[in-house]
């Protein structure tokens, strides 16, 4: 049998071991519980954060699940992240949550550990976490909410959320309908229900290998979600048994797999910052450009919104990810390890066949390319992202004049003014809101349109910045553009009145503006004030990368595997 970090722990001999068997005594838990596989319970519940707000029960059906299966469970929280209640963004947070869950699986007893995860940045960070201990571990996710509705209409969190809301600043939805549409849209437990971040993450956590199959869809409030959370408990006693660590199952075949599986669902653009973090703990190189080549191999065959028609409780009910994967087996490499034990090739083999409509086959797809594209230029040295298949078809070969905005404070200021000048052709521009410049790379790159413009029926631009935009948004959206301006990238030297021209079809993005008068803007250019001197802050403005490498933290990267002997006498 394989040795046991918390076996060691609980028989340790001399005082240390009667510490830690008297102090867990306490509790309620006898000799015979102390001999079993000690399992953690990652519990990321908080009051704070709506998606989560049902985790004390999926925590009490994972604890079953341990319980049936021979384990001793043992619960314990974790930062909990709500993506709409902080501020001023939860991407801040990502990288400390991250630090927390693989600190507090290296520090505690702990032989196996299940993860409960759910919205936008919970998830990666568990995945960075789990993957730098590297102890044996599960991801199981609260699931998406039920359809929002609204006098017959179904209505999706929060792809809707901003869709009326330009009605209603441009006029033509009226106060009281847009407050009692309120009332409707968020109707239960669970992430946001279409392909947004938190969607795209949890499916891509199953893609990777990472959870059960059934994981990415199974809504939040069908008690099939519960039996996949007991499945899960039982399923990592048995992983422990099997010492199957994330590291045997996070490798490069996982992450083109994931990248595969990202570009078939149409995925949020957030995850092209978090797979290459999760991909850097495990020492795997996810480039940009590779992003950009498995997208163009590889069909849309999810025909969910923002880009499709359908929301999660159909992409359940037509199969979720294990009927996307077998669509997309030929192009998968499935010999890839899972925590199920088996590979991906012999988990598709029981999934369903796709329904042909929320999921496509192959053969006739949404569109025959991945929804997200790769561009570089003269504006974007280090590449930028575009989820083009959410954009205005009419707007991915455009060149014209730039209106910029220096940062939140003045697009806030100008935004609605009638004095604003600023055309419907015109490219929007806004900087410093990039990892540093943010900070935290917050999700305002699908900034509004122009109230002056709204008015006059205009409802989408092309939009540029060095922010990241939410997973539900759509429009014709350049993100993550690198290196950001806040340290001296191109962006930074854009000014109202130049012309950038965006060239989808040769992936390029490139600012017109002869090379001395750039010179000239970087010779008077000074870097903004930094907005942190002290704590959590500072720590991540002197350490985060740039968006191409995840923006984790420099110091971060790689794995250092949990051992026996790690555990620290008392």
């Amino acid at each position: 049998m394989t040795a046991r970090r918390g076996t060691n722990f609980f028989a340790e001999p001399g005082v240390s071991g009667f510490i830690h068997r008297a102090f867990t005594k306490s509790m309620g838990l006898g000799d015979d519980e102390l001999e079993r596989p000690i399992i953690g319970i990652c519990n990321t519940f908080s009051e704070l954060n709506n998606c989560h707000r049902h985790f004390r029960e999926l925590a009490e059906a994972v604890k079953r699940g341990v319980l049936q299966a021979g384990g001793t469970p043992l619960e314990f929280p974790t930062i909990s992240l709500g993506e709409i209640y902080l501020s001023p963004t939860s991407m801040l947070h990502r990288n400390l949550a991250a630090m927390d869950t693989e600190e507090m699986i290296r520090a505690q007893p702990l032989d196996g550990v299940v993860l409960l995860s759910g919205c936008d940045k919970s998830t990666p960070a568990a995945l960075m976490g789990l993957a730098s201990a590297d102890v044996p571990a599960i991801m199981v996710s609260g699931g998406p909410m039920l359809d929002g509705h609204y006098n017959g209409e179904r209505l999706g969190a929060c792809t809707d959320c901003r869709r009326l809301t330009a009605e209603n600043r441009a006029g033509t939805l009226d106060d009281a309908t847009y407050k009692a549409i309120e009332d409707g849209i968020v109707r239960s437990a669970g992430h946001c229900m279409v392909m947004g971040t938190a969607s795209t993450m949890n499916s891509l956590t199953e893609a990777l290998g990472m959870a059960l199959p059934g994981n990415g869809a199974i809504p939040a409030v069908d008690s099939r979600r519960l039996r996949l959370a007991q499945a899960s408990g039982r399923r990592i006693v048995a992983m422990v048994a099997e010492d199957l660590r994330p590291s045997k199952i996070l490798d490069r075949k996982a992450f083109e797999n994931a990248l595969t599986v990202f570009s078939a669902l149409g995925g949020s653009t957030n995850a092209v910052v978090h797979l290459p973090a999760i991909a850097g703990r495990c020492d795997v190189e996810l480039p940009l450009d590779l992003f950009d080549e498995i997208s163009e191999r590889t069909p849309l065959l999810a025909n969910l919104r923002p880009i499709g028609a359908h929301q999660m409780e159909a992409f359940f009910h037509a199969g979720g990810v294990p009927a996307l994967m077998r669509e997309l087996l030929p192009l998968l490499d499935g010999t890839a390890l899972t925590v199920t034990g088996r590979t991906v090739a012999e988990n598709a083999a029981e999934a369903p066949p796709p329904d042909g409509d929320v999921i496509r086959r192959r053969n006739e797809p949404v569109r025959p390319h991945g929804g997200t594209a790769i561009v570089r230029g003269s504006l974007a040295p280090d590449g930028a992202v575009i989820k083009h298949a959410a954009a205005s078809p009419e707007l991915l070969q455009h060149r014209a004049r730039a209106v910029v905005f220096e940062d939140l404070d003045d697009l806030r200021a100008k935004i609605d003014s009638d004095d604003l000048d600023v055309e419907p052709s015109d490219i929007l521009v806004l900087r410093s809101v990039g990892p540093i410049g943010g900070p935290g790379m917050p999700e305002v790159g699908n900034f509004p349109i122009p109230k002056k413009l709204l008015a006059q029926g205009v409802r989408d631009m092309v939009r540029i910045s060095d922010a990241r935009m939410s997973g539900t948004a759509y429009g014709t959206i350049v993100l993550h553009v690198a290196p950001e301006s806040a340290v001296g990238g191109p962006l930074a030297f854009v000014q109202t009145g130049d012309e950038i021209e965006l060239d989808l079809e040769n992936r390029r993005l490139d600012l017109h503006v002869d090379d001395a008068e750039l010179e000239a803007r970087r010779a008077a250019w000074q870097p903004p004030r930094r907005p942190y001197a002290r704590g959590y802050g500072r720590l991540f403005l002197d350490t985060v990368g740039q968006a191409p490498d995840g923006c984790d933290f420099d110091f971060l990267r790689g794995r250092t595997p949990v051992e026996i002997e790690d555990q620290a006498k008392f």
